[in-house]
């Protein structure tokens, strides 16, 4: 099993920008493509960016343009860089294989209100 933890979340006003982080207990990168997932108050999760092994990138529309995902498979650790944040941002962001793999970590808990 692999036990991932989510960090970087936080408040933020709209417009603003966060970075959220990923740490695997083990390497695990360089065999799986990884996904950064959320799930706002009242609604199911949802695959927000993901990346291939071969760092290929998608992104759900909403996101689009504004969201960045990346991975260093040396320190075992996935981002997501989000930018132009808007109030429905706001969700626990989880990362994961993709698709799913692994038991979910906690999640980051953002937050975006004026």
């Amino acid at each position: 099993q692999v036990q991932l933890v989510e960090s970087g979340g936080g408040l933020v006003q709209p417009g603003g920008s966060l970075r959220l982080s990923c740490a695997a207990s083990r390497s695990i990168f360089s065999i799986a493509a990884m996904g950064w997932y959320r799930q706002a108050p009242g609604k199911e999760r949802e695959l927000v960016a993901a990346i291939t092994i071969g760092g290929n990138t998608n992104y759900a529309d909403s996101v689009k343009g504004r969201f960045t995902i990346s991975r260093d498979n040396a320190k075992n650790t996935v981002y997501l860089q989000m930018n132009s944040l808007k109030p429905d941002d706001t969700a626990v962001y989880y990362c994961n294989a993709n698709p799913v793999a692994w038991y979910w970590g906690q999640g980051t808990q953002v937050t975006v209100s004026s």
